[in-house]
């Protein structure tokens, strides 16, 4: 078991580089075996779902050099691979995504276990599958494993996705790339790692169109080519720096070169007494006093933070926010219309003296501005929701742990060391 212990009390300040997003950064990976030629990426994070990906390649016989102190990694999947050493790391979402390549590459592929990642409820592999089907490819079950296989190769294909999911679609780009002729999804996901992943793509030479909207189209080309290419700064990160600076009463700038994508993150920190600015390729945050709901205009409702599919809120940051409505003087109700097992580790927040009632699977409220208490808490398997136990935990004074807190470093590089320069005291601890 991995722990965050937390001596809390203490205002975060100072100036931070996020990293890149590792759901970018995963399915480029992935599609770096489309070709058989080198791939050179650039800002590649140090973090354990990266390093799983990369000892998978190593295990097929790629060629990999990775400099984890510069983020520079060069890949080559050339001739020679071993289709028998493709056994799919397991702890991850994106596993599934090797799928596709695997197909591409060898002609068939196996998946042994199910591919999980964080804890948020259900996550079915079947939208996976039909679009596999959709292109062609044959699924065989035993209880050992789903065994998928393309006889005839990909061919193209037309989908309509039941929800916009970010691997589905990702999963429908890698097959349709090289399908013979012209593929469309309709009901795509769009969120901007979606984007990278399609921008990518194309530099490698995909016919690809669409990208940003509900309905992607790709025209499938014969062979994709080598590229080198550089990862963006990760949404996801530069708002979580901004939250801890919020909460802990300091004031945290994060360089961040996407700030067209945080219109509604801004309004939404607005929400809690947090004033987000933007200038000259930086964020930051700030609060007038105290955290402090702001109410709305319309009587006899709760302010609310919706989480959807992009362009609502990412589900992925709900919890970040959770955090601030514990601390906020006022209520909130969060409502994740993703996942349906999201909010069960909300529990945990009554250990610090937070009261918060969770309404359903879904939607939750939040009494903030309650006297907390240091405590120790336990982390589900989910990114976002051990950084949420951080950071109330920072905003305490006196020590906290947060047990479990290991999935953290599937996102977040150097985490500790980037707190604890920001004027945090919070360090990893083995336990039992």
């Amino acid at each position: 078991m991995t722990n965050l212990i937390v001596r809390g009390g203490r205002p975060l300040r100072g100036a931070i580089s996020p990293s890149a997003n590792k759901n970018a950064v995963l399915p480029v990976l992935c599609a770096t075996l489309l070709t058989d030629q080198p791939v050179t990426l650039h800002r590649v994070p140090d973090i354990t779902d990266v390093r799983k990906i990369l000892e998978f390649f190593g295990n097929l016989g790629s060629t990999v050099d990775m400099d984890y102190a510069t983020g520079t990694l060069k890949l080559r999947h050339g001739e020679g691979l071993n289709p028998k050493a493709a056994h799919l790391p397991l702890g991850m979402r994106s596993t599934l995504m090797l799928i596709p390549p695997l197909l591409h590459r060898f002609g068939a592929a196996s998946i042994e276990e199910d591919a999980t990642g964080c804890t948020l409820g259900a996550r079915e592999i079947d939208p996976h599958i039909e679009v596999f089907q959709t292109f062609g490819a044959e699924v065989r079950r035993t209880p050992e494993a789903l065994y998928i296989s393309t006889p005839k190769g990909f061919h193209a294909a037309d989908h309509w996705l039941d929800y916009a999911s970010v691997t589905t679609t990702e999963n429908f780009a890698l097959c349709a790339a090289t399908a013979r002729g012209r593929s469309q999804l309709t009901n795509a996901a769009c969120e901007p790692h979606v984007q990278e992943f399609c921008a990518f793509l194309a530099l490698m030479g995909a016919d690809v169109s669409g990208v940003g909207g509900s309905r992607l189209t790709l025209e499938g080309v014969d062979k994709l080519s080598g590229t080198e290419f550089t990862f963006a700064d990760d949404f996801h990160e530069v708002a979580t720096f901004l939250a801890m600076g919020a909460i802990t009463g300091g004031e945290v700038s994060v360089k961040n070169g996407a700030v067209e994508q945080f219109p509604l993150l801004d309004r939404t920190f607005a929400k809690f007494g947090v004033e987000v600015t933007h200038k000259d390729g930086w964020s930051s945050a700030r609060i007038d006093g105290a955290l402090k709901v702001r109410e709305p205009f319309t009587s006899n409702i709760l302010t609310k933070v919706e989480a959807a599919p992009w362009p609502y809120v990412p589900a992925d940051l709900l919890p970040i926010f959770v955090a601030l409505g514990v601390r906020a003087e006022g209520s909130v109700m969060f409502w994740n219309k993703v996942y349906e097992g999201a909010l069960g580790w909300t529990q945990e927040l009554g250990k610090f003296g937070a009261h918060a009632v969770l309404c359903d699977p879904h939607r939750l409220i939040t009494y903030g501005g309650k006297p907390l208490m240091p405590a120790t808490v336990e982390s589900p398997y989910i990114i976002r929701v051990a950084i949420a136990l951080f950071m109330l935990a920072a905003s305490i004074e006196g020590q906290s742990t947060i047990l479990n807190a290991a999935p953290i470093k599937r996102a977040h590089p150097k985490f500790v060391e980037n707190l604890n320069a920001l004027g945090a005291d919070v360090e990893w601890v083995i336990g039992d």
